[in-house]
């Protein structure tokens, strides 16, 4: 029985296992799909099958700066115990360190580069799963060659996140401007660095609902449409306050946006420091977690 590109990613998908090992089994097997699986299996290739479909919202999320290139990651596993694993953080960092050496494109890129010890990243994560028992992946990345980047990792791994910006300082001296910014990304999780990136859409929106609530408030409606253009100018101020990073209050000191803080701490430091951007990874971000029912488990447990 004939089997097709199709087949083999299926397979991958299915199993976890790579493209070529995949291609193997399906020909040893004839095209045979759970005959492929079995073979897998039985190379030890696929033990963790079953554990790849399960729900993997837990992990950790990493930036540092290796060999001049910041690097943040994300990479998932099913519970916050295994998060806190010695093993699966020595991952986490060796996964780091793979972007930072390798540069890839994308994911697959990554899953194909050298771990740094004969295997692949993908090989790794399989060895992980073996090893720990519980679904591992690799979720995403992204890196940095130009400015000066600085990482910052939240609660051990909650968060990571990693600044980037443009100076004429030496990186250590902007360290600390960087991590201050990365701790307030961390805390509020802007939605735009800057009131220049708010797209029309997002303000056509917002003043949409501003005008609407106006509409409801008696005291509101009955003022003249050029009054109430002018407070919806003034309340969109307000959201630029709460949803760009270089408008925001700095935490440290509500005195100041962002942006004038950035602005003293390089006239203190006698240089030049611009934020370039930046990158949030929070774990298990979007990933819909399984409500477990604790209860109903163990009945069923027991039912059998």
């Amino acid at each position: 029985m004939a089997f097709t590109a199709k087949d083999v990613q299926a397979l991958r998908e299915m199993t976890g296992v790579g493209m070529m090992d995949c291609k193997k089994a399906l020909t040893e097997a004839d095209g045979n799909m759970d005959k492929a699986v079995e073979i897998l299996r039985e190379k030890g290739l696929a033990a963790s099958q079953k554990k790849a479909g399960r729900i993997a919202a837990e992990g950790m999320a990493y930036a540092a700066v290796i060999d001049g290139v910041g690097v943040v990651v994300e990479v998932n596993a099913e519970t916050d115990f295994v998060g806190k694993n010695e093993k699966f953080v020595d991952f986490v960092k060796g996964v780091a360190a793979a972007v930072a050496q390798v540069k890839p494109a994308d994911l697959d890129a990554l899953m194909a580069a050298p771990f740094g010890n004969g295997r692949t990243v993908l090989e790794e994560q399989q060895e992980m799963v073996l090893v720990i028992g519980e679904n591992i992946k690799v979720r995403r990345f992204a890196f940095f060659t130009e400015g000066v980047s600085v990482p910052y990792v939240h609660a051990g791994g909650k968060i990571g996140v990693l600044v980037v910006l443009d100076t004429d300082l030496p990186a250590e001296k902007v360290e600390t401007v960087g991590k201050d910014v990365a701790m307030q990304i961390a805390a509020l999780n802007p939605r735009f660095w800057d009131k220049s990136e708010v797209d029309q859409a997002t303000l056509d929106e917002e003043k949409k609902i501003l005008m609407v609530q106006m509409e409801n408030d008696p005291k509101m409606a009955s003022k003249p449409e050029k009054v109430r253009e002018g407070i919806i100018t003034g309340k969109l101020g307000k959201f630029y306050k709460e949803n760009c990073l270089l408008q925001q209050e700095f935490v440290k000191d509500n005195s100041m946006d962002v942006a004038k803080y950035i602005a003293s701490a390089a006239k203190e430091l006698g240089g030049t420091i611009t934020f370039k951007t930046a990158v949030r990874f929070e774990k298990g971000e979007g990933i819909e977690k399984k409500q477990e029912n604790f209860a109903e488990e163990i009945a069923k447990q027991l039912a059998k």
